[in-house]
């Protein structure tokens, strides 16, 4: 009999919000897909941060290509440098008076300013960047390491992944509950959970609180050590 293992699988996401944290911190083993389909209009290259007291979209620049291929096979624009800086420049603006500037803005400026054209490549970096900063130990790996068939779509191939990592137990975000069911999980012997986040509500410069940003917003408000609190604040249900 193997011991417990926690197994999450999602898309890489630039600098996502605080559950995309917490649902790596809470499993053993988190798969991120680098062999599937890049979404256009999905959250994969972008993220809202707040400028001016509203939500804004900051996002990757992306090298015009098939819409058929995959999130490893796409590029960056080859003007993605001076964008990405223009990028980071306004966001500077919209944080420079948040409590914890000058502790996080070199954390988020390594992350836009990773040398890197390959869009996979360019998130994962800072997938484990942040990881490091709020020290999570989770082990990460990419999908296309392990020995299951790209072909595979949806839960049957999540369920072939859980297998190929001897997994107990399957964690998925909310969201997702009506594309899976427990009987074809559990006639594999794996557990189907759902991580349902709470909702965190902090100061951004004493006005309106606005949910669900970036990463970055609940960095800059919160610092990293209060960020490592947040971490274990989930629920997990079956």
């Amino acid at each position: 009999m193997i011991d417990e293992r926690k197994v999450a699988i999602m898309q890489p996401y630039f600098l996502p919000y605080i559950g995309y944290w917490q649902l790596i911190n809470a499993v053993d083993v988190f798969v991120v897909y680098d062999d599937i389909q890049f979404t256009k209009k999905g959250w994969i290259n972008r993220n809202r941060f707040l400028m001016n007291d509203c939500d804004h979209i900051f996002s990757l620049p992306i090298k015009k290509a098939s819409d058929y291929l995959n999130i490893v096979d796409r590029e960056l624009s080859d003007t993605s440098s001076y964008d990405l800086a223009k990028q980071l420049r306004k966001i500077e603006s919209a944080y420079r008076k948040a409590p914890y500037f000058e502790e996080v803005m070199p954390l988020i400026s390594d992350c836009f300013c990773y040398d890197e054209k390959n869009l996979f490549k360019y998130i994962y970096y800072s997938i484990l960047k942040i990881c490091q900063a709020l020290e999570i130990s989770t082990k990460i790996v990419k999908s296309s390491s392990l020995s299951v068939s790209p072909l595979l779509k949806g839960q049957e191939r999540v369920i072939e992944t859980c297998k190929s990592l001897q997994a107990t137990d399957y964690i998925n975000p909310i969201g997702g509950e009506a594309l899976y069911e427990h009987v074809a999980f559990k006639e594999k012997g794996i557990n189907l959970k759902f991580q349902h986040v709470n909702l965190y509500k902090y100061t951004q410069f004493g006005r309106e609180f606005v949910p669900h940003l970036s990463i970055l917003d609940v960095l800059m408000f919160n610092g990293i050590e209060g960020v490592k609190k947040m971490l274990d604040n989930m629920m997990v249900k079956v």
